[in-house]
């Protein structure tokens, strides 16, 4: 059965721990080495157990400590030509072997586990998001998307559980203290999702058989944990779907373990 971990899950720092009690991987790294290792600590186990980091894009909240914790552990990096062109200066030097470019589309097997990459709308070149399956169970993660689009629905479509964004309240954003351009950028197709969108996303997927519901990359400064729960619980019941019989339904904390990333 393939499980996470979410160590961070913010607008200031990203990573999920994925295994299968077999094969580790981590989602995402936009923490500092210290930080990871303490989480993987508290999992009782190191990097020397991690099989490989698949990057979603190149924006420093998902790839901080990606090429720190390669070069200490040889680990593989997974990503798109376009992230580590973008991202090389934070990646740093890392060995070329590690270096695994992938492509939208691409399904990785990687020891027991199959990762699928498909492409996201965000405003960083050759973003991608990823499903996870042992050939029993699947999970899925999509962040960091302006809007839903036919390839999120139908890679995350029968997924058992999944993460999904829920970053924003419309109304919070617009009122809140972040200058014009970039509230435009958050609301626009390369942004982020609302509450209310991230309902609609739920709803689809729980018509289709998903049954578990993680709300992550809540903002800082646009959203708070219980309005977000509120509103895709809401919405879910709009559809039918009622959490806690129909469906399960959690909030990620921003943090897993209290530090500084």
């Amino acid at each position: 059965m393939v499980k996470f971990q979410s160590f961070l899950s913010s607008s200031s720092g990203n990573s999920t721990f994925i295994t299968d009690d077999h094969t580790n991987i981590l989602i995402d790294c936009g923490a500092t080495k210290g930080y990871i290792e303490k989480c993987l600590s508290r999992l009782g186990t190191d990097g020397t157990h991690l099989s490989g980091i698949f990057i979603t894009h190149a924006h420093i909240d998902h790839i901080a400590a990606a090429g720190t914790l390669s070069r200490k552990f040889g680990l593989p990096l997974y990503a798109t030509a376009e992230t580590f062109a973008k991202g090389a200066r934070q990646i740093g030097m890392v060995r070329e072997h590690n270096l695994r470019e992938i492509t939208p589309g691409d399904d990785i097997t990687v020891n027991t586990l199959t990762v699928h990459a498909f492409s996201i709308p965000h405003d960083a070149d050759g973003a991608v998001s990823y499903t996870v399956t042992d050939g029993e169970s699947k999970f899925g993660i999509a962040t960091d998307s302006g809007i839903i689009t036919d390839e999120i629905m139908q890679n995350l479509t029968g997924c058992d559980t999944v993460i999904v964004e829920s970053n924003h309240d419309v109304d919070m954003l617009r009122r809140g203290p972040y200058p014009y351009p970039l509230k435009k950028r958050i609301l626009g197709e390369g942004g982020h999702l609302s509450n209310d969108m991230c309902g609609q996303l739920c709803a689809a997927l729980a018509k289709c058989g998903t049954r578990a519901f993680w709300l992550g990359h809540l903002s800082d400064k646009n959203n708070l944990p219980d309005l977000a729960y509120s509103c895709v619980s809401r919405v879910l019941a709009e559809n039918g779907i009622t959490v806690g019989c129909d469906v399960s339904l959690n909030v990620i904390p921003k943090f897993w373990i209290e530090a500084t990333i």
